[in-house]
């Protein structure tokens, strides 16, 4: 595991700027970045903001320690100048944006950092490492977590995934509503409840698999969940009541045409009069996969691979741009990449039923209100000092309200429009 501070996370072009601004006298100009998506990924209706209170804490740690800075002196990233600087710094500015387990759509402005130019452009590729990855492993378990319709998650793709994004994936899921990860690390870090079971290993460990099932059982007891497709299902599943008995909690399947097996595996264990043994499913699954097993006795699904790789869409394409430098509106005009300008305000506009009927981003200041709607920013960092911040299990409420509030065309698997309208009002 890497043992480097955030701050070296910069990227080379960001120190660059950082040099040059500090000898042309502009690094302290204030300035306004934004972090918004143009487009959401194909097929998607919504994006879910994910990952800000893992941003806020990396920002209250960002410093250039000596080794660090001798290091970017040595190779030649920035000057004398520079890297007095970067020894000094910590950021003091502000930091706005949506609550964590908010939805968003192209152009919302979800997070919002002013300050310095050169304090906050060093923060661009930290601020988008962390909620690119987020977002999109949050935003394909929302998806997952619709398809699954009140069943039970489990988070299992750490063997799929670097070893640190592992853990930001299993906090994003679980935020998104997955109920269990299999990775402690997240289980130790953010307190979401960890689960899991033997891998084919460990029945090819022993001489047949009632020894194995026997092994596990006598350790964790009845309440544990046997795997029981290493050689022949059906055999599997009778040897796993024959060895714990009715009362076992649950067997889980890992292979094969899933819908089918958990047909047979249900009627088997009602004949065996295991009728509270429950099915876990895995392999591969994604959205479409555990929405095609929703008329199948399956009681809970094991996500890996698709949902810590954002489900065909692994990073939310955000951008960090300028739009304002002391107090003017600024816009980038490249085709297809153009910014609208100015710092922006954004409110959700509800239906007195609470169903979101559009998403108005305005200039700074106070939007026309009307009832129902509902301010989407909120302070992160005020002065540099981070403000109190919602808990996960919080922001996972606050999520799962969310996706109530959409239409249900919103909810759709299938690509379409985005689930809630955004309009754009200008700046004067």
């Amino acid at each position: 595991m890497s043992t480097l501070g955030p701050a070296l996370l910069t990227d080379h072009y960001e120190l660059t700027m950082v040099s040059a601004a500090l000898k042309d006298g502009t690094a302290d100009r204030r300035c306004v970045f934004e972090v918004f998506s143009r487009r959401l990924p194909t097929g998607r209706r919504y994006g879910v903001v994910a990952g800000t209170a893992r941003l806020i804490e990396l920002i209250r740690d960002f410093r250039f320690d000596s080794a660090e800075v001798d290091f970017l002196r040595r190779t030649g990233v920035v000057d004398e100048a520079a890297a007095a600087w970067l020894a000094d710094y910590r950021f003091t500015g502000d930091v706005d944006g949506y609550a964590e387990g908010e939805l968003f759509f192209p152009n919302s402005p979800i997070l919002t950092v002013s300050g310095g130019f050169a304090e906050c452009v060093v923060l661009e590729t930290l601020a988008l490492s962390v909620l690119n990855h987020d977002c999109a492993v949050a935003a394909a378990a929302a998806r997952m977590v619709t398809a699954a319709r009140g069943r039970t998650l489990i988070e299992m793709g750490s063997r799929r995934a670097h070893e640190e994004s592992a853990v930001a994936a299993a906090r994003a899921a679980y935020l998104a509503g997955f109920r269990f990860t299999s990775n402690l690390a997240a289980g130790a870090r953010y307190g979401i409840p960890t689960a899991g079971t033997a891998a084919h290993a460990f029945t090819l460990l022993h001489d047949d698999e009632r020894a194995a099932f026997a092994s596990q059982v006598a350790t964790l007891g009845k309440d544990t969940t046997l795997l029981v497709d290493t050689y022949d299902i059906s055999q599997g599943i009778r040897n796993a009541i024959a060895v714990a008995g009715p009362e076992l909690r649950a067997v889980r399947i890992d292979s094969g045409d899933l819908a089918v097996i958990a047909q047979q595996s249900r009627e088997l264990l009602d004949s065996l009069g295991a009728t509270e043994t429950k099915i876990i499913v895995s392999g591969d699954l994604d959205e479409y996969s555990i929405a095609a097993l929703a008329a199948e006795p399956v009681d809970m699904y094991g996500a890996g691979t698709a949902v810590v790789t954002g489900s065909g869409a692994p990073t939310a394409g955000l951008v960090y741009k300028l739009v304002e430098v002391e107090g003017r509106p600024v816009v980038k005009r490249s085709e297809h990449k153009a910014t609208i300008g100015g710092r922006k305000v954004a409110v959700r506009r509800h239906k007195p039923t609470g169903t979101a009927t559009e998403e108005i981003i305005v200039p700074q200041g106070v939007p026309d209100r009307q009832p129902n709607d509902r301010m989407l920013q909120r302070s992160y960092v005020v002065d540099g000092d981070p403000v109190a911040l919602p808990t996960l299990d919080e922001s996972r409420e606050h999520l799962r309200e969310c996706l109530i509030s959409i239409p249900w065309e919103g909810l759709k698997l299938s690509a379409g429009d985005p689930a809630v309208p955004v309009t754009v009002v200008p700046a004067d």
